[in-house]
């Protein structure tokens, strides 16, 4: 049901379009740059330029570091990023310029296919202590400072963890094919402060 993915598992990838590296962090069962159904990773965006080609993708960016980052979509729609842990939703096939604010920033990025997940992504400045609602999936990353994650079962508490920073967790449920992370049988909590939470739900589930 959890699982922590410390950064010595990140792999290095070039990004597709050439003109940068990435960290990923996480992907789907068996997916590759060029096909997966959800993906998170972390780059800097270093000089001005265009973003990779993602059709049929939706992509959400969160801003971790630097003074900030426009993103210009097919030349009708700007997204501007200044504040930490600020969000942009976008669709992948745009054309998408960047445009920094003042000097390299770095962000986190988080794609799925349009087809197959919904997803919503939260961003927490201050600590806060969060119930994990209804999903297939849930990410959490620390930006600074430990987070806990504890599980209840039926109002017991059942298991404890504790994030280190910069760790990413993934919290599925016991048996993925047939349950939501959430079920009448377990509750989760996370407590933490700078978090990004991610939430995945198939399509289908949606039905």
């Amino acid at each position: 049901m959890i699982k922590i993915i410390p950064p010595n598992q990140f792999k290095e990838i070039p990004w597709k379009n050439g003109q940068g590296v990435t960290t990923e962090l996480a992907i789907s069962k068996g997916g590759s740059l060029f096909d997966f159904d959800w993906r998170l990773s972390i780059a800097s965006v270093v000089e001005n330029g265009p973003f990779s080609d993602f059709s049929g993708y939706l992509r959400n960016l969160v801003l971790l570091e630097g003074e900030g980052i426009e993103l210009h979509h097919d030349e009708r729609r700007t997204d501007e990023l200044t504040a930490l842990l600020s969000v942009a939703t976008f669709d992948g096939g745009c054309k998408t310029i960047g445009t920094l604010k003042s000097g390299p920033i770095k962000d986190f990025n988080i794609m799925v296919n349009a087809d197959k997940y919904q997803v919503e992504v939260e961003t927490y400045i201050e600590r806060e202590s969060i119930k994990i609602p209804s999903c297939d999936l849930c990410f959490v990353y620390s930006l600074s400072g430990e987070t806990e994650v504890i599980i209840f079962e039926q109002s017991s508490m059942f298991e404890s963890y504790t994030l280190p920073v910069q760790h990413l967790i993934k919290i599925s449920s016991p048996n993925e094919e047939s349950e939501k992370v959430v079920n009448k049988r377990y509750t989760v909590t996370v407590s933490g402060k700078e978090m990004i939470i991610v939430y995945l739900t198939e399509q289908c589930s949606l039905i």
